[in-house]
């Protein structure tokens, strides 16, 4: 039984239609890479444990790929980088700009910043040096991507989450809009750094958006002003949080943001793979309807299982990580 067998299995009882599955280019999709570095080489593992050594990676964006052997030459001939140097990161965004993060177990000292500063001139990227509590940038340490299709500006650093397929991450985004009816006001759990709640604005007349990561709120931010944006409004919130500020908990962090303002026609919850805790359930089962983004079909089923009281209106699987175990769930949930 392949995944996409496996997981409509796991939702028939729920959802009785034919699920429409987007495909993905098997190679060449992935925008957000992250390496070991060991013997002059990148590293990954195998499933079996086993380590392997690669000079470059199929299934990264071309941008990425076409710099990795690049890159890797001028870090083995520098001892300033390569020494105590163990993990390497690529980000690139639309526009094929490529932000690389270099981590060290060392202190960052000036040889390796000029040496960082010599090898971004060279290959025209932007690097972060990273150490334990220490960053050197070489530009600016957040990667601008211009989504034009959803007319909307995104950023990301190198510690925040960002969808990692080039090719699915704004069909993903207008497939949940589409899915919007009678639209009022919007929550939305676990937003990141804005890929849904950006576009959405143009949906709803406010929404509040709300994440635990300090960086993924900072990239949000900076989109909101820059664009200037007035009806998305943030907290700095863990979804359980969340749940307490609905139970009557007071936050410093919600700034004079008054909940009792708005009035929710939708809640859109996009969880990490553990899907959504007991608490979760419980606050979004006060909305009429519910999008509900999953990047794990076994969770996702458990969680529809404990949301009796929804039927899934609208369902699509994305194949988001092709020649994987994983893929990826938009749906739409409305009260019966």
């Amino acid at each position: 039984m392949n995944k996409f067998q496996r997981a409509t299995s796991l939702i028939e009882e729920y959802y009785k239609n034919n699920i429409v599955i987007n495909l993905s280019p098997a190679y060449g999709y992935r925008s957000r890479c992250e390496f070991g570095y060991k013997n002059n080489f990148y590293t990954m593992y195998s499933p079996s444990g086993e380590i392997i050594y690669l000079d470059v990676f199929a299934v990264a964006r071309p941008s990425i790929q076409a710099l990795m052997p690049k890159l890797l030459g001028h870090i083995n001939k520098s001892n300033a980088l390569k020494s105590k140097l163990f993990q390497i990161n690529f980000r690139s965004n639309r526009k094929n700009k490529v932000l690389v993060s270099l981590v060290y177990h060392k202190l960052l000292d000036d040889e390796i910043k000029r040496s960082a500063d010599k090898i971004s001139n060279v290959l025209n990227i932007s690097i972060n040096l990273r150490s334990k509590n220490n960053l050197y940038s070489t530009h600016n340490d957040l990667l601008e991507d211009d989504i034009e299709h959803l007319k909307s500006i995104l950023y990301q650093t190198d510690q925040s989450f960002y969808q990692p397929n080039h090719f699915h991450m704004p069909q993903m985004v207008t497939k949940a809009m589409s899915f919007v009816e009678d639209p009022s006001d919007l929550l939305e759990l676990y937003c990141g750094s804005g890929t849904f709640s950006l576009p959405m604005r143009k949906l709803f007349n406010k929404i509040f958006a709300t994440e635990n990561n300090r960086q993924s709120i900072r990239c949000l931010k900076k989109s909101i002003n820059e664009q200037n944006i007035k009806n998305i409004f943030h907290a700095r919130l863990s979804a359980e949080e969340v749940s307490e500020l609905f139970n009557g908990r007071i936050f410093t962090r919600m700034k004079g943001i008054n909940i009792t303002d708005f009035n929710f026609s939708h809640v859109l919850v996009d969880p990490p793979r553990a899907g959504l805790d007991e608490d979760v359930i419980k606050l979004i089962n006060k909305f009429e309807n519910i999008i509900y983004v999953s990047c794990n079909y076994e969770t996702y089923s458990r969680d529809i299982k404990n949301l009796a009281s929804y039927k899934i209106k609208n369902i699509e699987f994305f194949d988001q990580f092709p020649n994987t175990k994983h893929l990826e769930i938009v749906s739409l949930l409305s009260k019966k």
